[in-house]
This record gives C-alpha cells, structure tokens and sequence, in this order.
C-alpha cells in the first residue's frame, strides 16, 4: 500500500516538473542582440533665421540590445540643414549646412512595459520607443552657401563657416518587426522622428550679437526618416515572447 502511494506522489512530481518546464520554456524566446541599417530621411531646422528650410539626409546606425526592448547604439548622419532666405528674410540671411553627425542613442520600447501577448495592437505597439543620447555635429557652410554680407550694407555677419556643435538628440520611433523563415525576428522597418537640440551656435553659421539679433534660443534641427535594420549576431533569451507565433 506503501509502495503504490510512494508511485503516485512520484508521478505527481514528475508531472508538476514537467509543466514547470513547459511554462518556463514557453514563457522565454530568443532574440538577436545585435541590429544594423540605415535609411534616409528630411531635415528641418529651427535656428535663429526666421525660414524654417527642409533639406535631405541619410543615416546609418548599429545598436546592441539588452533585451529585446533596451538598446544602446551608434549613429551617423550625413546630409544637408537649410533655412533662411536672401530675398525674404528680415537680415537678408541665407544658409546651406553640410553637416556630419555622430550620436550614441538609448532606447527603451514600449514591450519592455506592456503585455502585448494577447493584444493585436500591443503587438504592433511593443516596437514603439522613446529614446535619447549624446554626440557632436560637424557643421560645413562653404561661402558660396551662406550670405557672409548683408546685401546693400558693409555688415559683416559674425560666424564660422566650419564648426563643431555638442548635439543632444531626442527620438521617438516605431519598429515593425518581420520574421525570417524560423520564426525569429530578423528584419525590421523603422519610422523615427528625432529632435537635435545643439549647444553652440554653428548650425546656421550665425553667431551675432543679441543686441543686433534676436539670438538667445538654441539651434535645432528635427529629422523624419524611413529605414531598414537587420538583427544577428549572439543570441540572448528574454522572459517576453519575441518571436513570431
């Protein structure tokens, strides 16, 4: 009697230590931890001449994730900022910068904070993300693309045409993420609008005097872009499913 009650309590453990198993395997997934791409996008700036112009960018980034919904990653762009403009302008001023940028970006997504297990919108939503960093600009105004003297006068406009700018940027994006043929997600579409507040006044190349100017807010610059990423690399295992059902 002994014996077939000690059968029973045995395989009522082996049972409770397989459905432990069962849930902890179901309730974990693998990820890539590492992410590459690039994309292309328009610039806007908001400097101190008064035209807000909007110009071309491109970018490349290359992020390392913690988790699937924590990244740390590099940043680069390339492009042009714009604004103001010789003939409507109050000054008279105008300028075409060609800049280069280099940023290290955090990230933390929305899947880190919800559960979008059972939720088709939280699903599409976990790739949403808020995200800030630290970096510097390049800025490169040649002479043919800033007005140096305002025309009909001898005032020369204060200012280097080559410069480098602390840059703080500020991202709000969405990842949509797509599976290769294991069911892992590998490729990734993203849409990201970033703010770039810079500490210096080398965006639009004009450094004047506020007794002369109105000149006492920081240069900014905003960027939307469209881009591709490819997850590879080591692997890491997360609590949340990451992986297409």
């Amino acid at each position: 009697m002994l014996q077939i009650k000690l059968e029973k309590l045995n395989s009522l453990y082996i049972i409770i230590i397989c459905l432990l198993i069962s849930y902890t395997a179901s309730a974990q997934s693998n990820f890539y931890k590492i992410g590459i791409g690039g994309g292309a996008g328009l610039t806007q700036s908001f400097t101190d001449v008064k035209k807000h112009g909007i110009a071309s960018s491109i970018y490349g980034v290359a992020d390392y994730y913690f988790t699937p919904f924590i990244s740390v990653g590099l940043e680069g762009q390339i492009g042009q900022i714009t604004g103001g403009d010789i003939k409507t302008d109050i000054a008279n001023r105008e300028f075409i910068n060609t800049y280069k940028s280099a940023t290290v970006n955090a990230k933390l997504f929305l899947g880190s904070l919800i559960d979008y297990s059972y939720s088709r919108p939280g699903n599409l939503l976990k790739g949403l993300y808020l995200g800030t960093g630290l970096g510097v600009i390049k800025n490169e105004l040649k002479p043919e693309n800033i007005v140096r003297y305002q025309p009909g006068t001898n005032y020369l406009f204060p200012g280097e045409d080559n410069s480098y700018d602390i840059l703080i940027p500020i991202n709000l994006g969405l990842n949509i993420y797509f599976a290769d043929g294991n069911g892992d997600y590998r490729y990734v579409l993203n849409f990201n609008f970033q703010s770039n507040i810079t500490i210096g006044e080398g965006l639009d190349g004009y450094n004047d005097s506020p007794v002369t100017f109105r000149n006492g807010n920081p240069d900014i610059y905003n960027y939307m872009s469209v881009g591709l990423r490819y997850h590879f690399g080591q692997i890491g295992l997360s609590k949340k499913t990451f992986r297409k059902p």
